[in-house]
């Protein structure tokens, strides 16, 4: 892009006069890095792509950091699975698991060290968390800011006397501000929007915005080739405004996505932004202009309703009204992550009755909810904290039930356009940790357990354990889905309507036809290739990916419960 476009985003952020002095600060850092950045990859994602979503210690064996650890454990079993990592955050940290960094440009030693990471980057394509909308109060920043330090005097958001927060969208049921002591008998009110140890930063001053933008390169430099803004859409603060997704915070993700076309533009922008569907997407901006990549938020929780109540016709309405603004954006699809299943993405796609119903049901089966505070004061259901095999498996039911509901549910996610990620304690079928929650007392570590390498390798090596099942499965799918170009993240989808127990989407790109057929109900459903105009020959032969079996386009067949069937017509 050129630079007066990167002056034009500039000025919109802040005004002419400010942005003028503010370039020429920004060219030059731009400057240092170009030669520093380089990428022998194709920025492309293909239907062969796939990321892992996985903490940097989540496999921990005695004696050995865990980044090597990760790194024995991923080269035995991943290659050819995923073709990515998603390491969360592994710079030094105080609190929220990694989410409140005090040291952005270093890897925690109790990990490893750069070398480890740009280790995995040699086998793997890595997504790096720009966790850019807060800092610990550990930071070096944060403690020059106390102390009054004229580089960081302005680093944070300090509130003083009356200020209009009434309208703040919170996504916690904590305080908005904290106080903190500085110097004798002085103390100062700090936006904290997540945590009191997780302090927000001044977007106000240009000088936190160039030094964001000089951490993404930086990022770059170390192999990223995936940026994930972390809580990005609260990152502008006004008074008397909801503080989330302003015009200026959608300027900034632009500026970003500009300056990294402009000396990596291999790299790709990733927001997350868990909140309703409509919000969402408009961090896609024009399809040119803002992320690459928007997380998917609604789609875990609806495809977990379309297996509670056995009815796929909400996730089928909501999945037929999917839209991208350009063929150049792809949706990050998962079911499941580090955090709890999201709420808020379904409001204005489902009833509130029946999201009360779901936060009920996972209730009911020992899961957790975690709450947010509304501009009226009252609270009401932010996430759900649960193991998403536990949300989906019903204890009256079969293990081996449980497992083909499961398998299914991430088979929905594979069939879907866009660029699928899957969260290990998924992949590895682990079930919740609720000893974790007593540890912590945060119920988001019900699905963050670290594992020891010895046990899971043993797991695994048995055929009949859960973790090998699952892992079997759901590895067979991934495979399938990379060596067939119908499932290209940017090719056509369209959502077939088979009746309320059947989830069906017809990929094509290429020449080349798959016809995803998921059974979300315990019943047989029946199905007929001619019911949904899709216009097919008769003379059609399709053959079932996943087993091999044959069908002719004129017969009709019955799903098993819970089944899936990706048919292919072999073109």
């Amino acid at each position: 892009m050129e630079r007066n476009a990167i002056q034009f985003l500039l000025a919109q952020i802040y005004d002419e006069e400010t942005s003028v002095p503010i370039l020429p600060r920004l060219s030059a850092i731009l400057d240092k890095y170009r030669p520093r950045i380089s990428s022998s990859r194709s920025s492309k994602l293909t239907h062969a792509d796939s990321i892992l979503i996985t903490y940097p210690d989540q496999i921990q064996e005695v004696g050995e950091l865990p980044l090597q650890t990760l790194t024995e454990f991923c080269g035995r079993h991943l290659k050819g699975v995923v073709s990515g990592l998603h390491i969360l955050p592994f710079y030094p940290w105080s609190s929220d698991d990694g989410f409140s960094v005090m040291d952005y440009r270093a890897v925690a030693p109790q990990y490893g060290a750069w070398n480890n990471i740009e280790q995995l980057g040699n086998h793997f394509r890595l997504m790096f968390d720009a966790v850019i909308n807060h800092a610990s109060t550990q930071s070096s920043w944060f403690r020059g800011f106390l102390r009054n330090d004229p580089a960081y005097r302005d680093y944070f958001i300090e509130v003083k006397g009356e200020t209009d927060l009434s309208r703040v969208v919170r996504p916690r049921a904590l305080p908005l501000l904290t106080t903190f002591r500085v110097g004798i008998g002085r103390e100062k009110k700090i936006w904290t929007t997540f945590s009191a140890d997780q302090v927000d930063l001044n977007y106000h001053n240009p000088q936190v915005l160039l030094e964001v933008i000089e951490l993404l390169l930086f990022y770059v430099s170390r192999g990223a080739e995936f940026i994930r803004l972390d809580a990005i859409a609260y990152i502008w603060k006004e008074s008397g405004t909801s503080c989330i997704s302003l015009p200026q915070t959608h300027r900034i993700v632009q500026l970003l996505r500009a300056v990294l076309d402009e000396v990596a533009p291999h790299v790709k922008l990733i927001t997350e932004t868990n909140v309703p569907h409509a919000e969402n997407i408009s961090y896609f901006g024009n399809g040119a202009n803002e992320a690459q990549l928007v997380y998917n938020f609604s789609l875990p929780p609806l495809v977990l309703h379309a297996f509670q109540t056995g009815n796929a016709s909400a996730l089928t309405r909501w999945a037929s009204t999917l839209k991208l603004p350009s063929d150049k954006v792809a949706f990050f699809n998962f079911l499941a992550s580090h955090d709890g299943i999201g709420l808020n993405p379904l409001r204005g796609i489902l009833p509130e009755v029946e999201i009360e119903a779901m936060t009920e049901r996972i209730k009911s089966r020992g899961g957790l909810v975690s709450y947010k505070v509304n501009p009226d004061g009252n609270q009401s259901p932010y996430e759900l904290n649960v193991n998403y095999f536990d949300a989906l498996s019903d204890p009256v039911d079969s293990i081996d039930q449980n497992i083909e509901r499961f398998v299914t549910a991430h088979a929905i996610l594979f069939s879907f356009a866009g660029l699928p990620g899957i969260y290990f304690h998924s992949l590895f079928g682990s079930r919740g940790w609720p000893e974790g929650v007593t540890q912590t007392g945060s119920n988001r570590s019900v699905n963050r357990q670290k594992l020891q390498f010895e046990k899971i390798e043993l797991e695994l090596a048995d055929e009949k354990s859960l973790r090998s099942q699952v892992f079997y499965r759901l590895s067979r799918l991934l495979m399938v889905r990379a060596a067939h170009a119908a499932f290209d993240p940017y090719g056509k989808q369209r959502v077939l309507e088979f009746g309320s127990g059947v989830f069906a989407i017809l990929r094509e790109a290429r020449d080349e036809q798959v016809l995803c057929f998921h059974n979300v109900t315990a019943e047989l459903q029946s199905v007929n290739l001619h019911s949904a105009d899709m216009r097919l020959s008769p003379s059609i032969e399709w053959s079932d990916l996943v087993t091999a079996q044959s069908f002719s386009g004129k017969d009709g067949f019955a799903l098993k419960p819970y089944q899936t069937l990706w048919l292919s017509n072999g073109k």
